[in-house]
């Protein structure tokens, strides 16, 4: 039995080198990460919310499909699920239908709305692949925590911003945007570095469900802030998530290595494992990257398209799911917020679920790995496809219609265990590269999402237009799961270790390490 020795008058009260010895790293590690990805997403979508407290309403120039579930008066509650009586509700006074106008300083029409929520991956875009690259570099710790500070800071200058001009808006969402494309690359290179092949599966689900809880957090709090006076609505809703992003930087910086030989806390056994394992990044490497060979390569190219139509459909429900749910259900901010987040709390659940069901099924040689990503991605988008077909038919059950959006968002998530994980398995040495370069192609949808939604859907406040948006994502989702399931593979490629790549060697001098010259690396297979 170990005894914990008494602290003397040299030995302070708390010892933070013991406390990091003594948490275990992994798990660290799977927490700050999901947590950091949480405030990247709470940042990111809080405008989504917000902007609908901020913008006028535009005058009706369509009639109106759907009854108004919700008033917007400030003293009519909203009625519980299943939304109360349509009929009741039908026959209210005209004064208490009236939107509530109180603190929407802008007149924007929805181009203008599109182009601002857009705004964020032209500078998504620009910075995924070098994030990646940088990483690759300096390690995931320092360009992650860099990515969530500056994206702090930028977040608290947001209400600024809006109130300076819709440009000066534009180009703060797009230095946001070159903020937060370097964190997901990061995580990805910190994730190939610390968990063996089986390992991932269940580490990145779990750490890339932080995606999904920062959703739903971020939707939930962002309506019931805007609805709010505190701090005057909805600048409050920047303010809040800026601040929680500077606590969080603290934390990483303290607690995370961006490599397990670097921590103080990782024991040798483990230290052993990742370095014995053939299909784990080794030592701290520069791969020059094999752009040809990159192109050339199908399975990426199944990766990148896959992704591509997977995130068009997510980021059009992040983005545009509040504009629906105000224009054609006309619920108050409270209940946008809690609607908007539902989806992604079940998304969320499921990604984790199936995330542990493929961990234990590839682990007991049920299925193998390849067959794991398959299975993801059918589940992911094969499934939301005919979720989408019968919403672009649903009338104005607002219920049937808010169910119908939670199973087509909710199946989504388990694309955690398959084209997010199949980076890792082609090219653990250039994981940060290869899913940056995912990201900078799958911003174009986030680019595009809000600006075609907005030329679809014009002034409409009718449901029409939204079928021809879940039409689109219907197909896109069909078409690239369907070449990803036929070209991908689970098997490292050549061109993971190309000839010529440069490694960089660590010694150890007590706690201060070093860079060795540098020589070729020598040129492996690796398997999986």
């Amino acid at each position: 039995m170990t005894t914990t020795p008494e602290p003397n008058e040299g030995t302070p009260f708390l010892n933070f080198a013991s406390v990091r010895t003594r948490i275990n790293p992994r798990h660290t590690l799977a927490l700050l990460g999901c947590l950091g990805l949480a405030v990247d997403y709470c940042q990111r979508i809080s405008l989504s919310v917000a902007i609908v407290a901020m913008v006028q309403p535009s005058p009706d120039n369509t009639s109106r499909s759907c009854p108004y579930a919700f008033y917007h008066s400030s003293n009519v509650h909203a009625a519980p699920w299943p939304y109360g009586n349509y009929s009741a509700q039908m026959i209210a006074t005209t004064e208490a239908m009236q939107w509530e106008r109180g603190g929407k300083e802008f007149s924007w029409d929805k181009w203008t709305q599109g182009l601002v929520l857009g705004s964020f991956y032209w500078g998504y875009a620009v910075t995924s692949l070098f994030g990646g690259r940088i990483s690759d570099y300096l390690g995931g710790k320092t360009v992650m925590g860099l990515g969530v500070f500056a994206a702090s800071f930028l977040t608290l200058m947001t209400p600024l911003a809006a109130c300076a001009s819709v440009q000066a808006l534009v180009i703060t969402r797009i230095f946001l945007g070159i903020a937060q494309g370097i964190i997901i690359p990061a995580m990805n290179t910190i994730l190939a570095s610390w968990f063996l092949p089986t390992e991932r599966i269940k580490y990145t689900a779990i750490i890339m469900s932080g995606c999904q809880v920062g959703a739903a957090v971020g939707m939930t709090f962002s309506g019931l802030l805007a609805d709010s006076s505190f701090l005057h609505g909805w600048p409050s809703v920047f303010y809040f998530f800026g601040a929680v992003g500077v606590m969080w930087c603290m934390s990483w910086c303290f607690l995370v290595h961006s490599q397990p030989e670097d921590h103080p806390g990782v024991s040798p056994e483990l230290l052993s494992r990742l370095q014995d394992n053939q299909n784990s990044v080794k030592q701290r490497e520069v791969v020059q990257i094999p752009w040809k060979s990159l192109a050339t390569s199908v399975p990426l190219w199944g990766v990148i398209l896959a992704g591509l139509g997977n995130d068009y459909g997510f980021y059009t429900f992040l983005v545009d799911l509040p504009t629906y749910l105000n224009d054609v259900h006309h619920l108050n901010l409270t209940n946008i917020g809690l609607l908007s987040a539902l989806p992604f709390l079940l998304m969320l659940l499921w990604s984790l679920g199936w995330g542990a069901l493929m961990h234990t099924l590839n682990l007991r040689n049920i299925v193998s790995l390849v067959t794991v990503r398959r299975m993801s991605m059918a589940a992911a988008l094969y499934g939301p496809v005919v979720g989408l077909m019968v919403l672009m038919f649903m009338q104005c059950n607002m219920a049937l219609t808010v169910s119908m959006i939670c199973l087509v968002v909710m199946l989504n998530g388990a694309a955690s265990s398959g084209y997010l994980s199949s980076l890792q398995d082609l090219a653990p040495n250039l994981a940060g590269t290869l899913m940056g370069l995912t990201n900078t192609v799958g911003s174009l949808a986030g680019i595009g999402s809000p600006a075609l939604t907005g030329y679809v859907i014009e002034e409409s406040n009718t449901e029409q237009p939204w079928r021809i948006v879940f039409l689109i994502i219907a197909v896109l989702y069909f078409a690239t799961c369907t070449f990803y399931l036929i070209v991908i593979s689970a098997d490292v490629q050549p061109w993971n270790e190309p000839p010529g790549s440069l490694r960089v060697h660590l010694r150890h001098h007590g706690r201060h390490r070093g860079y060795h010259q540098q020589v070729p690396a020598t040129h492996h297979h690796l398997a999986d």
